[in-house]
């Protein structure tokens, strides 16, 4: 992502601006008298200093969400300690105005060397050793913050894990009663089936049985007890239809 496109950069050009006009008016407060007109700008100077702490503030809010997933953001380390170091030269620039307007202004005979002094320490970078230990500080704070979102993450994903297995179970366990129902049904269709072959074989028996009665009645009969017989049968089928069907 470009400096342009970038809201780091965005954000920090208008601080700058504010900040520049702060330093402007700090400048104007320093050579006027104590006056009326002077308090005023105390005031737009106090003022002044909270809010642009405060948008300071916002901005290191946002370097550290950076800080702990850079490659997400486009962004490199170099590029996070650049963007700390201009955040904390502004937060001591903005700091150094607002203790010298809270202080005052001091005797004549002071006033330039205090002045001067004041000046370049608000156009001062920190030194090396500060900006070590400010890294320090920094990178400290960027491990326990990416030790912690680990964890959380770790936290996470065990409960997911978890809930997958308490489904799992479950439907393992419904599929288990399924098969239960099927096992029953079957042994079920199974002794029907089994009954049924034996009534089928018991009635095959019988018929086979009656056959052979019948067929030793007809030979004792000979041909003349046959035709009695199917004269009595068709008789009595005359009977039974009309009696079925006529009362």
């Amino acid at each position: 992502m470009s400096s342009a496109q970038d809201p780091f950069y965005i954000v920090k050009e208008e601080i700058q601006d504010s900040i520049d006009k702060l330093l402007s008016t700090f400048h104007q407060w320093e050579r006027m008298p104590l006056d009326s007109e002077q308090l005023r700008l105390t005031k737009e100077l106090l003022s002044g200093c909270e809010s642009i702490a405060w948008q300071v503030d916002e901005l290191e809010k946002t370097i550290s969400v950076a800080a702990k997933d850079p490659a997400w953001y486009g962004i490199d380390q170099v590029e996070l300690d650049k963007r700390r170091r201009w955040t904390s030269n502004a937060r001591t620039q903005v700091k150094n105005v607002k203790n010298s307007v809270a202080t005052g202004k001091e005797s004549n005979g002071t006033s330039t060397s205090s002045v001067n002094g004041m000046r370049r320490e608000l156009m001062r970078l920190p030194n090396s050793h500060q900006t070590d230990n400010f890294n320090n500080q920094y990178k400290a704070q960027d491990n326990d913050d990416y030790i912690s979102s680990e964890s959380d993450r770790q936290l996470l994903l065990i409960r997911q894990q978890d809930e997958e297995l308490d489904e799992l179970s479950a439907s393992v366990e419904r599929i288990g009663g399924v098969g239960l129902t099927i096992h029953e049904e079957l042994l079920a269709q199974e002794k029907i089936i089994d009954e049924l072959g034996m009534e089928m074989d018991s009635t095959s028996n019988r018929l086979d049985f009656v056959q052979k009665k019948v067929g030793m009645v007809m030979k004792k009969a000979g041909a003349k007890g046959q035709i009695m017989m199917i004269l009595f049968l068709l008789a009595l089928f005359i009977v039974l239809f009309v009696l079925v069907f006529f009362t």
